[in-house]
């Protein structure tokens, strides 16, 4: 709840109403809002590129502008696209070292059993 309320304070995202007693209210393309930034937190994202993001695709959405408009926004979406390809090949590579090193440790584990054996 806190994160959303940040989330909020940062104009990623605005309730789409408030009940009588005050509670937010989301409908479905503000949750489809808070998934993306839930998406690219991880990926290292910063506030800023969030909501430029959003507003990048909250201009397509809202259509009216001009050709040469609309390319520069797919251009900035193709950016963000290719950020995020970075950063995946990035993960994968940490990834793959990461399931290196358990390999690595589970076999010194198995290495150090045999060598406890008795008889040896």
């Amino acid at each position: 709840m806190r994160t959303i309320r940040y989330y909020e304070e940062q104009g990623l995202v605005t309730p789409s109403s408030r009940t009588a007693g005050g509670f937010r209210l989301y409908t479905d393309a503000d949750v489809a809002r808070l998934m993306l930034v839930k998406r690219m937190k991880p990926l290292e994202f910063s506030i800023d590129d969030m909501r430029d993001l959003l507003g990048v695709l909250d201009a397509l959405e809202a259509g009216g502008t001009v050709q040469a408009q609309r390319e520069m926004l797919l251009d900035r979406l193709r950016m963000y696209r290719e950020a995020a390809d970075a950063r995946v090949r990035a993960l994968q590579e940490q990834l793959q070292t990461a399931e290196g090193f358990a390999a690595d440790l589970r076999r010194e584990i198995g290495r150090q059993r045999r060598l406890a054996e008795p008889g040896r």
